[in-house]
């Protein structure tokens, strides 16, 4: 897909006013040079016509008088009430030899017109164009009238007519967009509120409400968000209920498979241990060859029996209710330094009161960090595990480090990653987990209010 520059909405609409507007500017003003040369031109073909005129006046008199004068043409009399600054009048005979020209000089202008308007005047228009005009007496053409208006006198008048507009134009198009950029801000103000209820919607706070909007497209977002914030409340609160009783028949499920290994496997495997016992003590009468074989068995059996323990252990963990969350937790690390010969790899440390931390609470904690120090101790190799856990009125935070080598098995064992994360969520917790090339960390923030509300709620 193509990378295409992203803009700012404010920014965007501004500029598509101010093209909109620049687009409108230079017609108008284009309107005003179009109609400045045309006035212009009206003007010179109406001086040409009347000196025309009076030039057929001065051929008739002249055929009329008794004693016909030989001065024409003779421009003075209309010069004198035509001539304008610039202004230009000539006559052309038949034959196309200029007999009389006059023109008026032009003052300085106050205001030069910039070069680039007047090159570009120039190349649009046509400015000192003659226009003529035939001089016909009796139906013979004797010539005919030429006036024009020097080039850089039309164009100072032409700046003159539009070039106040556009100065007036280039300051007010500025002024236009900032006051088209604030109140387009000030008009998608809200937006920024939505984009932090997104936000917060993704960050996993489904409480998150929009106000009631001016605009008829922002309310209507307004209420599209509100109703998918309620539908995402309700689905989350519905599937954290399901993922409880899951983890509770999870949980009475493990008890109830650890009676049976209790009773049933336990019993004989002490049964085996007794029949070992009892075959050594004959064999030792009437086979002392079969000692070994009866010690062996009972080794054997013996070995069984710790490794049953330690799943009995694992299934059916000491009761949090009595024991209290940091008793359990420091007999689950002490049994962790224990089986690793004498090496302590793990060391746990507490900070704030546990004793108001709910049941629930407890017993999923207790189970996230069995997992994570299994996790660590068989599937990273870790050298050292640290668990520190913190307790504030309204948060209980757990935080493992291990100096393990990352490996997707951690994740993928036992309960794994997707256990705690769906623990952690039916406590409407964060969990979040870093891998690194030093280690991995794993860390679990679980807000106690809202599940001590929830407990309340299940309680009425």
């Amino acid at each position: 897909m193509w990378n295409r520059p992203r803009f700012d909405l404010k920014v965007r609409l501004t500029l598509r006013v101010a093209a909109i507007s620049a687009a409108c500017f230079a017609a108008i003003s284009t309107y005003f040079l179009v109609t400045a040369d045309s006035a212009a031109h009206a003007r010179i073909d109406g001086i040409a016509a009347i000196v025309a005129k009076t030039l057929e006046l001065q051929q008739g008199k002249m055929q009329w008088a008794a004693s016909p004068r030989s001065d024409f043409p003779d421009l003075d009399p209309v010069s004198a009430h035509v001539m304008t600054p610039g202004l230009c009048l000539g006559f052309r005979s038949a034959s196309g030899e200029m007999l009389q020209r006059f023109c008026s000089g032009a003052p300085a202008p106050a205001s030069p017109p910039p070069q680039a308007f007047a090159a570009f005047y120039r190349s649009l228009f046509d400015p000192g164009r003659e226009a003529a005009r035939p001089v016909i007496v009796r139906g013979t053409k004797l010539g005919e009238t030429v006036v024009s208006i020097d080039p850089a006198v039309q164009t100072a008048e032409a700046w003159h007519e539009a070039g106040r507009l556009m100065i007036a134009l280039a300051v007010a198009l500025p002024l236009l967009c900032a006051l088209v950029y604030a109140a387009l801000a000030r008009a998608l103000r809200p937006t920024r509120m939505i984009g932090s209820g997104l936000e917060r919607i993704a960050a996993g706070d489904l409480t998150t409400r929009l106000p009631p909007f001016d605009l008829a497209e922002l309310s209507a977002i307004r209420d599209v968000f509100n109703h998918l914030a309620e539908s995402l409340d309700t689905a989350l609160a519905e599937r954290n209920e399901l993922t409880r009783k899951l983890i509770a028949l999870q949980d009475e499920e493990r008890r109830h498979l650890a009676r049976e290994l209790h009773d049933e496997f336990g019993q004989s495997l002490a049964a085996i241990r007794a029949l070992a016992a009892s075959a050594r003590q004959t064999a030792a009468q009437d086979c002392p060859d079969l000692l070994g074989e009866c010690d062996s068995i009972a080794r054997t059996a013996t070995g069984m029996m710790e490794t049953l323990r330690g799943a009995l252990f694992r299934l059916r963990p000491p009761d949090v209710d009595e024991l209290g969350l940091v008793a359990s937790l420091e007999g689950l690390v002490s049994g962790w330094n224990g089986r690793s010969r004498g090496q302590p790899r793990f060391e746990i440390r507490f900070e704030g009161a546990f004793d108001s931390v709910p049941a629930d609470v407890s017993a999923n904690l207790y189970r996230i960090v069995q997992e994570a120090l299994t996790n660590a101790a068989k599937h990273a190799g870790a050298t050292r595990v640290s668990l520190h856990l913190t307790a504030t009125g309204s948060e209980i935070a757990l935080v493992v480090e291990d100096d393990g080598r990352p490996n997707e098995a951690s994740a993928k064992s036992g309960m794994g990653l997707l256990g705690m994360r769906e623990r952690v969520a039916a406590l409407r917790g964060r969990l979040s987990f870093e891998t690194s090339p030093h280690g991995s960390a794993l860390r679990v923030f679980i807000p106690l209010a809202a599940t001590a509300s929830e407990a309340l709620e299940h309680a009425a």
